[in-house]
């Protein structure tokens, strides 16, 4: 089944993306949740003349993404996490926690943009991928310490 999302989904792409995806997962999921849209002949016609229209809104805000990448380039962060006596963190260090370190830091970020290769579960030197556009995203060095 040929789909438009209609906005960003993390594991999927990007929205105005044409995809093709299963059946059951676009008839019962992306439609009726509003995600995305069938793509008819009509419905590509009408994305491509929006395309044309937003093209340079999506200049600024890609321009916008490489301002704040350049921000975040040599950032390094620190999160405090309880420690047990081995030295293993009484849970894990996630997206959730990140964003609200890039906060204090001055980066409103959203937590969804941001996605680690590993669980993070014990003291050290970690690195984020915050995906700020569709074409740039910017590694981030945090430091999982011990409060």
């Amino acid at each position: 089944m040929e789909i438009i999302l209609k906005e960003d989904i993390v594991s999927l792409g990007y929205k105005d993306d044409i995809l093709n995806v299963k059946n059951g997962y676009g008839r019962n999921f992306l439609i009726p949740q509003g995600k995305a849209v069938i793509a008819s002949p009509s419905a590509k016609k009408i994305l491509a003349e929006n395309l044309k229209q937003r093209a340079h809104k999506m200049a600024q805000l890609k321009k916008d993404a490489e301002i704040l990448a350049a921000g975040l380039k040599g950032l390094s962060l620190t999160i405090g996490a309880k420690v047990s006596t081995t030295g293993k963190i009484f849970g894990s260090v996630g997206p959730i926690q990140i964003s609200e370190a890039l906060g204090k830091a001055g980066f409103e970020i959203d937590r969804k943009a941001i996605a680690i290769k590993d669980v993070v579960k014990e003291i050290g030197t970690f690195t984020a991928v915050i995906k700020l556009h569709r074409e740039i995203s910017v590694d981030v060095a945090f430091e999982v310490v011990a409060e």
